[in-house]
């Protein structure tokens, strides 16, 4: 902490005689807006930022693929470490506290972007199936950021809900069921949970070959959380029993190598890009930008209002009688349609000869990712005798203007 004030006080810096060094995640947004003050920053890719390249950083800027654990920091300047991604089980959270070393995530950041994702597969799968979305239940597993935000979504729009959360559920939350209640009464299961191997309620596999086989006939399963929370070898096999499953997957248990054969069994396959809308990522930088400022207890001078461009919104506007399950399912597509993605995951899979380009193609589908912005970017504007329509472009989590 001294070596770091020091280099914000423009004294020299000990080691490397510059102010202080910032080692990023070149796939973090507003790099030079949110941190260009602090001192010297150096973009690598996420999956190459290893303790050589922290030798003399001051600050470690990640995202998922990185994996930060205290032996890795050892012998590094680095005490303070930001992920600016929802999760934090790429992070050795108990070595970097014991090593000193401050941690901060961004809870919440990509929530409404995860949240557009399962909207628009259930839109997809509606389509494949020639059955009403909005008659399903809908079982959500994990109701923490992005499973009560899917929650909250989901009840406005008037779509049954089933709530799983057993640590919620023992600091007493009420409306919550087990899992294999859930299971047993679901026609569609989302999962919204952290990935953990140990503890009172671990995720890994919580979806194994058991629970897999009793899913109910022509249930939808997606999942975009973390791959290992469904056991991708016993997915693949009761898919090839189990034809009436609807799968979509967007995190893959040996990401970020995809097995071709689950992905041809799965219904959408996409790059672990749920929640890759600009706006979840820019809530993500400014986060952590906070959480340095706080933890170098100087004031935040700036905020995501000035710095987030507004390339990608726009207006659409419909005219009265227009019915309103048809307008909340164009205005869906408009903003994002997970088809794109699955049309591209595919293409990469069909083009590459072995797994090291596979791992390559999926890590560039990522970096090269298309602009993608959230619901509330696009105004829709209703006619005022349309209050029916008004109540669900709302819901859904657009912009009526007012």
């Amino acid at each position: 902490m001294d070596r770091i004030a020091s280099a914000l006080n423009n004294e020299p810096n000990t080691v490397t005689g510059i102010a202080m060094h910032i080692v990023a995640d070149e796939n973090i947004p507003l790099l030079d807006e949110f941190f260009g003050e602090f001192g010297r920053l150096t973009r690598l890719p996420g999956r190459l930022i290893d303790q050589t390249a922290l030798g003399d950083a001051d600050v470690l800027l990640v995202r998922s693929v990185t994996r930060v654990s205290a032996a890795m920091l050892a012998g590094t300047p680095v005490r303070f470490v930001g992920t600016c991604t929802i999760g934090t089980d790429h992070l050795d959270l108990p070595g970097l506290a014991a090593a000193g070393i401050e941690v901060a995530s961004a809870p919440g950041c990509n929530a409404r972007g995860v949240v557009e994702y399962v909207l628009s597969c259930l839109l997809t799968f509606a389509e494949q199936s020639a059955t009403p979305w909005q008659d399903r239940t809908v079982g959500i597993i994990g109701v923490g950021e992005v499973g009560g935000r899917l929650a909250a979504v989901l009840q406005a729009l008037g779509v049954k809900t089933l709530l799983c959360d057993p640590p919620l559920a023992e600091q007493g939350r009420e409306g919550l069921i087990e899992l294999d209640e859930l299971i047993a009464h679901s026609d569609v299961i989302s999962c919204h949970v952290p990935l953990t191997r140990e503890g009172p309620h671990p995720t890994w596999h919580l979806l194994d070959g058991r629970r897999l086989e009793r899913l109910r006939p022509g249930t939808w399963l997606i999942n975009s959380s973390r791959g290992p929370v469904i056991d991708n070898q016993a997915l693949s096999a009761v898919l090839g029993q189990r034809p009436d499953l609807l799968v979509a997957l967007d995190v893959w248990e040996t990401e970020p190598l995809v097995d071709p054969a689950l992905a041809a069994r799965c219904r959408l396959a996409t790059p672990h890009i749920a929640g890759y809308s600009l706006d979840g990522k820019l809530r993500g930088t400014a986060q952590i930008y906070q959480a340095l400022c706080r933890f170098l207890d100087r004031p935040a001078s700036l905020a995501l209002e000035q710095l987030a461009p507004r390339s990608g919104a726009g207006q659409w506007q419909l005219e009265p009688g227009t019915p309103p399950d048809w307008a909340l399912t164009r205005a869906l597509r408009l903003v994002y349609d997970v088809r794109d993605d699955d049309a591209r995951l595919r293409a990469m899979l069909n083009r590459v000869q072995d797994e090291q380009e596979s791992r390559e193609g999926f890590d560039r589908l990522r970096k090269e990712y298309p602009l993608r912005r959230e619901c509330n970017l696009l105004r829709v504007v209703t006619a005022a005798s349309e209050p029916q329509l008004a109540r669900r472009l709302l819901a859904a989590g657009f912009d009526l203007g007012g």
